[in-house]
């Protein structure tokens, strides 16, 4: 008779995923894993397979619980402006307990460009995120609080590009004040 497994899938997935932001896929060893996630490594292996598929899996949780984030402060804002600063926001401050950064964006810097599968998963995620501010952006648009001088689109890849690096800039030592200042100013781009 097979024995039951005794962890729940997603907390312990939840560990790994915390590990894999804080230090990398890399840098990241399976007796990390192992050791973080407080199971046997034999049930890492059975449940999770391999440390790549692992953190596939631990990408995969991250965006569910990012975008569900996302989508709810996004979803009770009045105006798109609002939402918008929601996303700044969320982008530069996060959780208190939560690592610097982020890990979609961590994983692209170090993984994506000798990485084909980790790369796919990305450029979807990201063009996802582009289509969610263009449909933000189209919302302000058509509400009168954004400019129609340029394409929602392109508004969209460029605000994407700031998302990024301001994400890339959190886990460094910068101000949060800075990162901010860098919102305000990427947001007056759009005002009508």
């Amino acid at each position: 008779m097979a024995r039951s497994k005794e962890f729940e899938e997603n907390e312990v997935l939840d560990k790994a995923m915390r590990l894999f932001w804080e230090q990398g896929y890399e840098k990241t060893s399976m007796t990390d894993l192992v050791e973080r996630m407080g199971i046997h490594r034999r049930s890492l292996y059975d449940t999770f397979g391999d440390k790549h598929m692992l953190f596939l899996k631990a990408m995969d949780r991250f965006g569910e619980k990012f975008n569900a984030e996302l989508a709810a402060g996004v979803k009770r804002s009045k105006t798109a402006k609002e939402a918008l600063q929601f996303i700044f926001g969320f982008m530069i401050d996060g959780h208190a307990d939560s690592p610097p950064g982020c890990l979609m964006v961590n994983s692209a810097v170090e993984l994506a460009v000798r990485d084909d599968v980790v790369d796919a998963k990305l450029t979807k995620v990201f063009t996802a995120a582009e289509r969610q501010l263009k449909e933000i952006i189209i919302w302000g648009q058509r509400d009168g609080e954004f400019s129609t001088e340029h394409d929602a689109e392109e508004l969209a890849e460029y605000l994407h590009n700031v998302w990024v690096g301001l994400r890339a800039m959190a886990r460094m030592s910068v101000a949060k004040e800075k990162l901010h200042r860098i919102a305000r100013t990427s947001m007056k781009h759009l005002e009508a």
